[in-house]
């Protein structure tokens, strides 16, 4: 069967010991939202690793605009299409071009950085490509983790580390119920578990080493997200990655699993969390934990429901139908709750996922009616947009997600 739509114009347990049952800093939980900062950014030594992948490449890009002097480590740029280079990123940041399975090499970098906040995104960061390579997987997902705390063990000026995993670090015993921080590590395929390694990794080296420094030691947190989308991501066995090489060709694009369930989100939402979660441990180390990053929960919807969303917004014919040949196994549903990125941060999403497939298939016309430097262009308008929306909503009263 072939579904068709046309539509109009776009549009291991985390430990938490220290933190109280909110998420809160010790008295009591945050009542309003908070705001990305510009001021703690302007001048702040920043390294991200994975500067030239989807999410590392619109942080870089995020925090150049808002000022700060950021550092990118990466082994490679991605071959073209590459968000990397339709938006410019490098012009403006300095390169190490570091294989993050190299650990001296790594201590070197960072070392030269002397950075402030680290947040580490370079992963491999497909579950096709674990099954096929999962040595590759473990080395730089788990391995790639300890090169990294490693460096930052030995890094003096850094004050914020921020670990980035995945919602996919928990034991999905249970695909009805929504994760929380401190259900048990897990994983069922080679990227599942090396998420869930790098997440038990962080823990005791930050119970190891950080926690025994005092109030001048780094302060080490993980952020897990969920299913993230936005113009750039041309990853091979992303959906709506697949959908926009499907819909720029006009072919027909093949779906293995249609009824899965996902908490899909705008890659600029998890981000902002990112960015939120660093500020406040820069003046509160008790933050100092596994934090989730997910969606309201009526945004956590099927792989079909998330496809008519995006057939409905792309200006022409879009196709897709299931593809019943055998796949790898898949979770059949994956839900994230970010009650306590909530309740001890101020943190919820400011776009939701009707707004985020517009700024998605905007991109995507952008790219497609002038190529680069329409993509470009149009990525740093829409942070632009985000962050004044996220910062229009600051000090608003928070609300239950199931309220939104």
């Amino acid at each position: 069967m072939v579904s068709t739509v046309t539509g109009g114009p776009p549009d291991g347990a985390e430990q938490t010991q220290g933190r109280p049952a909110t998420g809160g800093t010790g008295t009591s939980p945050v009542a309003v939202r908070g705001a990305v900062d510009r001021t703690f950014w302007e001048g702040r030594r920043v390294l991200v690793t994975g500067h030239t992948g989807f999410k590392g490449a619109w942080l870089s890009l995020w925090l150049q605009e808002m000022g700060a002097q950021v550092t990118g480590v990466s082994d490679r740029v991605l071959p073209a299409p590459s968000l990397f280079e339709a938006a410019s990123v490098g012009d403006r940041m300095t390169h190490r071009w570091v294989d993050v399975r190299d650990g001296p090499a790594l201590v070197s970098a960072v070392r030269s950085a002397e950075p402030e906040v680290v947040f580490h995104l370079a992963a491999q960061s497909l579950v096709r490509t674990s099954l096929e390579e999962p040595v590759l997987t473990y080395e730089t997902n788990v391995m790639g983790t300890v090169h990294l705390l490693e460096a930052v063990r030995q890094s003096p000026a850094t004050r914020v580390t921020v670990v980035v995993t995945s919602d996919k670090c928990y034991d999905n015993a249970d695909p009805n119920r929504p994760h929380r921080e401190p259900d048990p590590m897990g994983g069922s395929d080679p990227y599942a578990s090396s998420k869930g390694c790098a997440e038990l990794v962080t823990g005791a080296y930050r119970s190891s080493y950080f926690a025994r420094g005092g109030a001048d030691a780094c302060r080490v947190a993980t952020a897990r997200a969920g299913n993230v989308i936005g113009g750039g991501d041309w990853s091979r066995d992303r959906i709506l990655a697949d959908a926009m090489r499907t819909a720029l060709g006009g072919t027909c694009l093949e779906v293995r699993n249609p009824e899965s369930v996902r908490p899909w989100q705008h890659v600029l939402n998890p981000l902002s969390g990112y960015l939120l979660l660093a500020q406040r441990l820069w003046v509160s180390p008790d933050l100092a934990g596994g934090w989730n990053f997910g969606p309201d929960e009526k945004d956590t919807m099927s792989v079909r429901s998330l496809l008519e969303l995006f057939g409905e917004r792309w200006p022409g014919q879009f196709e897709w139908r299931h593809d019943g040949s055998p796949h790898p196994h898949e979770e059949p549903a994956l839900r994230l709750d970010s009650s306590l990125a909530r309740d001890g941060l101020g943190w919820q999403p400011t776009w939701d996922l009707a707004r985020g497939i517009d700024a998605f298939t905007e991109w995507l016309c952008a790219y497609r009616d002038r190529d680069v430097q329409g993509a470009g262009e149009t990525t740093r308008r829409q942070v632009g947009e985000f962050e004044q929306q996220m910062a229009e909503q600051a000090d608003s009263p928070l609300v239950e997600p199931h309220a939104r």
